[in-house]
C-alpha cells in the first residue's frame, strides 16, 4: 500500500489586487474563495518577488528570486535547465500538471532564446495538438497565453474551443482572430471562456488522479482578472460602477516621490530618461490620466472577472470534494502580483512598488492540519512556495532554493519563518532597476545608479502617501533600513554546496 502523502492543488489568478476578494472586501463577491478561506488560513502579508508575470511565475516553481533563476524581466525566459518544484516532485512519485497560463517564456522567439510561447507559434494548432509536455517539471500541460480577447490566443485553449465546434476567431483580435478589440461585454459565450476550459481540464485530471491513486501536484493557473477589461454576460454587468468605492489620487502625494511617479499624472509625459534599450517600453510609463466614469467602469468589469473566475474555482473545489481528495490535498490560492485601479492615480502595473502592486491574496488549506478560519500576519513570499510544497510532500528541499520553508507556519506550529520581504524589479539595465525591503513596519525602495528612493511607514501611513526618503527626521531610519536591505540581499544568496 502506498504511503499517504499530501497532494497539492495550486490555484492562481493573474494581476489580482489583494483586497479584491470577498473576505477582505464585501463589495466583491467570491463565495468559493471565501469558503476556501473558512476551511483554511488567510495570510494577510503575502508578497510577490516582482510586479510582473514572468519573473514571479518562474520564482513560484524554482524557489528562487528573479535575479537568481534568470528570468529577470518580462521579455525574458526561464532557462529550461533550471530545476523546478515539479522536477523534484516527479522524482518522488508525483504526477504534475499545469493548466492555464505558464508565461515562463517570452512572446518573441529568438535564435538564441527559443520560446514555444511566442507568436505566431501559439496559433500553430497542429503543433500544439501533439504537445502536452514535459514543460518545466510538469509532465502534462494544457496552456493558454491570452488575456481576454488578445490575439495571443491559441495553444491548447484554441484547440479545446475547436473541439467543441466553436468558431473562436470571431471573438479574438486580429491577426489570430477576426475581431477588433472589445471592451466590457465580451461576445464570447461563457461556455467557451477559458475559466470554463481550465475547470473542465482540472476536473478531468482530478478524476484521473483519484482513479489511479497517484499523488499529484496540479496548478490551475487562471488568466483573469488581468486586463483587457472584458467578461461575457452577465458578469460584465454584475457590478454597478456607481456603487463601488473608487480609489483616488491624494493631491500632492507624488511631490516627494521619484520622478516617474509624478509623470504618470501628466497628459503627455516624457519618460525618455528611463529608456535605455530600443523597443523595450517600461510597463506603466505613460499617462495614467482618465475620467472617473471610465475608472468606475473598469473597476466594475475587473470585479466581474474575479467573480466569474471564482465560480470556476468553485467547480474545481467541488470536484475535489466529490472525489474524496479534499482531506489529503493542500490547496493554496494566490496570484502573481497586484493591480492598480485608481490608487495613487494609477492604473494596471509598473515600477511603482506600492502594497497595491506587490501584496497578494493568499489562502492555504489542508483539513485537520492547517488551522481553519484563521488570519495570520506571518510574512509570505512567492519564493517560499516551492520549498514549502516540497516540505509538505516530505521531500528534502534542495540547497539552491532560497525561499523559506513555511510548512510549520502554515500548520500553525510556528509564528513566522521570515521577518522581511525582498521585491525586485529590473526592467531596464540601469535606469529602472529597483529593490524593496519590507519588514513588519517599514518599506524602503532603492534604485540602481539613482539618488532618489522611497521610504514608507506602513503602520502610520498604510496608504503610502508620505514618502519619507528625503525627510531630515527620517535619515537615521533610512540608514538603518538600507543596512537591513544589504544584509537581506546577502542572506538570500544560494549556497549550493555545504
Amino acid at each position: 500500500m502506498k504511503q499517504p502523502k499530501n497532494n497539492i492543488l495550486f490555484i492562481t489568478s493573474d494581476q489580482h489586487h489583494w483586497m479584491s476578494i470577498g473576505y477582505m472586501n464585501p463589495e466583491v463577491k467570491t463565495p468559493n474563495l471565501d469558503r476556501l478561506a473558512e476551511r483554511g488560513t488567510i495570510f494577510t502579508r503575502a508578497y510577490t518577488v516582482n510586479p510582473t508575470c514572468t519573473p514571479t511565475r518562474a520564482s513560484m516553481i524554482t524557489g528562487q528570486y528573479p535575479s537568481q533563476h534568470g528570468a529577470w524581466s518580462l521579455g525574458t525566459k526561464l532557462p529550461e535547465d533550471i530545476p523546478t518544484v515539479g522536477d523534484h516532485l516527479k522524482k518522488n512519485g508525483y504526477r504534475t500538471a499545469l493548466v492555464g497560463k505558464a508565461h515562463f517564456q517570452q512572446l518573441l522567439d529568438h535564435p538564441h532564446y527559443r520560446s514555444i510561447e511566442s507568436n505566431p507559434h501559439q496559433q500553430n494548432l497542429d503543433w500544439w495538438r501533439q504537445f502536452d509536455g514535459p514543460f518545466y517539471g510538469f509532465d502534462f500541460v494544457r496552456l493558454a497565453r491570452n488575456h481576454a480577447d488578445e490575439w495571443h490566443v491559441g495553444q491548447h485553449y484554441a484547440i479545446w474551443m475547436e473541439n467543441k465546434g466553436f468558431d473562436w476567431k470571431k471573438c479574438f483580435w486580429k491577426p489570430a482572430g477576426t475581431a477588433d478589440p472589445q471592451y466590457g461585454t465580451w461576445n464570447l459565450p461563457e461556455e467557451y471562456h477559458y475559466d470554463t476550459w481550465i475547470a473542465e481540464e482540472c476536473e478531468n485530471l482530478l478524476q484521473d488522479y483519484a482513479e489511479s491513486g497517484d499523488n499529484f501536484f496540479l496548478w490551475a493557473s487562471f488568466l483573469d482578472p488581468h486586463p483587457p477589461y472584458l467578461a461575457p454576460a452577465p458578469w460584465a454587468d454584475m457590478y454597478n460602477p456607481d456603487e463601488l468605492t473608487l480609489p483616488q489620487l491624494v493631491p500632492g502625494e507624488h511631490n516627494a516621490n521619484p520622478p516617474h511617479f509624478g509623470k504618470t499624472q501628466e497628459k503627455h509625459p516624457d519618460f525618455s530618461e528611463f529608456q535605455e534599450q530600443d523597443g523595450n517600453v517600461c510597463h506603466g510609463f505613460h499617462s495614467h490620466l482618465s475620467d472617473e466614469q471610465t475608472r468606475r467602469k473598469n473597476m466594475a468589469i475587473y470585479y466581474g472577472m474575479i467573480s466569474l473566475m471564482d465560480k470556476y474555482i468553485g467547480r474545481i473545489l467541488d470536484k475535489l470534494d466529490q472525489l474524496g481528495l479534499t482531506e489529503n490535498t493542500a490547496v493554496v490560492f494566490t496570484t502573481d502580483h497586484g493591480h492598480l485601479f485608481g490608487q495613487h492615480g494609477m492604473t494596471a502595473k509598473g515600477a511603482f512598488l506600492y502594497e497595491d502592486m506587490v501584496k497578494l491574496p493568499f489562502i492555504v488549506s489542508l483539513p485537520g492540519k492547517i488551522p481553519q478560519g484563521k488570519r495570520s500576519t506571518a510574512m509570505q513570499s512567492v519564493a517560499d512556495l516551492a520549498p514549502t510544497f516540497l516540505s509538505l510532500a516530505g521531500i528534502e528541499i534542495p540547497r539552491t532554493m532560497t525561499g523559506r520553508n513555511q510548512k510549520n507556519v502554515w500548520l500553525g506550529n510556528k509564528e513566522t519563518a521570515r521577518d522581511h520581504i525582498i521585491v525586485e524589479n529590473h526592467h531596464q539595465p540601469t535606469t529602472l532597476h529597483q529593490r524593496s525591503y519590507i519588514n513588519e513596519r517599514y518599506k524602503i525602495t532603492v534604485y540602481h545608479k539613482q539618488d532618489f528612493g522611497e521610504l514608507f511607514d506602513l503602520q502610520e501611513d498604510p496608504a503610502e502617501i508620505h514618502n519619507l526618503w528625503d525627510k531630515p527626521e527620517a535619515q537615521k531610519l533610512k540608514k538603518e533600513l538600507l543596512l537591513k536591505l544589504i544584509q537581506a540581499e546577502l542572506g538570500k544568496e544560494p549556497i549550493w554546496m555545504p
